[in-house]
């Protein structure tokens, strides 16, 4: 009744009810003046605002459109707590229609109520920019967009005047929602002589919002971007704000941030030492790289970084900075490509090995041909990869001019390197060519793959060609298995005097021929 009742003496009731010790009737009060739309109990509620109960929030949150004037009331009144209430409220409930007013009321001489204006403002443009970013407001009177545009339009007056006002806060709130082709961000950063310039250019340097660290950075896509913004870039040594950067900078930068980065010969963070770099993740210290490579900083300086990253970073920045350590050459850089090679990543061991042979380091090919044995298969790849010229086609096609101590030793490396060389000595020796045959059984000797072509050579024994023969037998004196002392065994009663003699020295020459002939022709086996 007291609600609907035109009578306006219903106020000198409801007013005394918001204090009564009935919660149910404090309540009930406040739904009632709330929307009997008077602005002296309007005037009461936000009076006793900063000590209200929790359970008026959502009361007064569902009727917040009817408090909007009693709200600007209080901001623009001489009393300082309804002022101070007032901006409670504007920020408790999301009501950023009090922008133009929180900014104008910033002209007031009192020090406590500016302050207290300056940081409603800053927290209400904060959360419309979390509003905004989070994309799921729930406001249905207005759209969080046009709020933006209406926002950013007091604030642009604001930022005009800066001289009125003078508050970091107001500069911070204005680059919060701003992009960078906003006109007046430009005017201002054009002059240094701006009354905002020096407020602004603050607030690039030392604001963690993610906001304005967001517009800082999207600078670095402007072809044109200012010099005093470039400056901050470099110049901010922050960790939130250089795991932005290294984020923005990622994988593959633009043509337009890479262009960007070339400007910059200085970084101040990389001068903080490896208690710095220890801060970083995985992605960022992978982009510390990319960041480096990219800069105009002094070659030495960008060496010591990679350096530093190769030996001690985590995997992500040692696997980029193995990369990177492609692009310098001398003493020193060799050096450190052979200490890379015992990292116990094996992706930066496959990154390196492909620059050491254009390196030219004394003794690395002994290196690569250990690698050929990795237990990672990446590894093996990349060492083959770097080896390919010691194939086993070239190697036979070479195999006649080569002296026996280099058929031996390159025969070694093939066998390593080459996993088809079994096969293709494999078809060496089937071959339909005599003089294939005799080669193949050569190349087996020095190569020491006698055992693995076993079965081929034994064959070989019972070829028309006595020469051939006689050549299988010689071959077989390497051979140790029960099979191969058999056969030459059996060529021992060849036709021929040559294969004989072969067999009987091959025989002779295996430790285990005597044994095992005895036992074989014990009467009683």
């Amino acid at each position: 009744m007291l609600t609907k009742t035109d009578n306006e003496a219903a106020l000198r009731v409801l007013v005394p009810a918001l204090d009564s010790p009935t919660p149910s009737i404090q309540l009930g009060a406040l739904r009632a003046l709330l929307r009997r739309r008077s602005s002296i109990g309007h005037q009461e509620i936000l009076r006793r605002l900063h000590y209200m109960p929790e359970q008026w929030k959502p009361i007064i949150a569902e009727n917040r459109g009817r408090m909007l004037r009693t709200l600007r009331d209080g901001v623009l009144g001489s009393d300082v707590q309804r002022c101070e209430n007032a901006c409670r409220a504007a920020v408790w409930f999301r009501e950023y229609d009090l922008m133009p007013t929180l900014l104008n009321a910033l002209g007031e001489r009192d020090q406590q109520r500016r302050e207290m204006l300056a940081k409603t403002i800053l927290e209400l443009t904060t959360a419309l920019h979390d509003e905004l970013a989070r994309g799921d407001s729930d406001r249905k009177r207005r759209d969080p967009q046009l709020v933006r545009a209406h926002t950013i339009t007091a604030l642009e007056r604001s930022i005009e005047q800066f001289l009125v006002h003078e508050r970091l806060e107001v500069a911070e709130s204005f680059l919060l929602l701003v992009n960078r082709e906003n006109p007046i961000l430009g005017r201002v950063l054009a002059s240094r002589h701006h009354a905002a310039f020096q407020p602004i250019m603050e607030i690039l340097r030392r604001s963690e919002q993610s906001g304005v660290i967001r517009l800082l950075l999207s600078f670095l896509e402007d072809t044109h971007v200012p010099v005093p913004v470039l400056k901050v870039v470099a110049e901010r040594d922050d960790l939130r704000f250089v795991q932005a950067l290294l984020r923005k900078v990622g994988r593959a930068p633009s043509k337009a941030v890479a262009q960007n980065l070339k400007r910059i010969d200085t970084i101040s963070w990389l001068r903080a030492g490896p208690a710095f770099f220890e801060q970083l993740d995985d992605a960022s210290q992978h982009g510390v790289v990319r960041l480096v490579m990219a800069s105009g900083l002094p070659r030495l300086q960008v060496y010591n970084t990679i350096e530093y990253l190769l030996l001690r970073g985590k995997p992500g920045g040692r696997r980029e900075a193995a990369e990177a350590l492609d692009h310098f050459n001398g003493a020193e850089a060799n050096a450190l490509a052979l200490r890379a090679l015992d990292d116990r990543d094996p992706r930066v061991q496959s990154t390196i090995i492909p620059q050491l042979r254009r390196r030219g380091i004394p003794g690395v090919l002994s290196r690569m041909v250990g690698l050929v044995d990795s237990p990672h298969a990446m590894v093996r790849k990349a060492a083959r990869e770097c080896l390919s010229e010691f194939t086993f086609e070239r190697y036979l096609g070479a195999f006649d001019m080569l002296d026996e101590e280099v058929r031996q030793s390159t025969g070694q490396l093939v066998r390593k390197i080459d996993p088809r060389a079994i096969s293709q000595l494999t078809r060496e020796l089937q071959s339909p060519s005599r003089n294939q045959r005799l080669r193949g059984l050569a190349v087996a000797r020095a190569m020491d793959l006698v055992e693995p072509v076993e079965d081929e050579v034994v064959e070989l024994l019972g070829d028309g060609d006595h020469l051939i023969r006689a050549e299988a037998a010689a071959t077989l004196a390497v051979s140790s298995s029960m099979r191969s002392g058999l056969a030459l065994d059996h060529a021992l009663r060849d036709t021929h005097p040559s294969v004989r003699a072969a067999a009987q020295q091959s025989l002779g020459q295996r430790e285990d021929f005597s044994n095992w002939r005895a036992e074989f022709n014990d009467p009683r086996d």
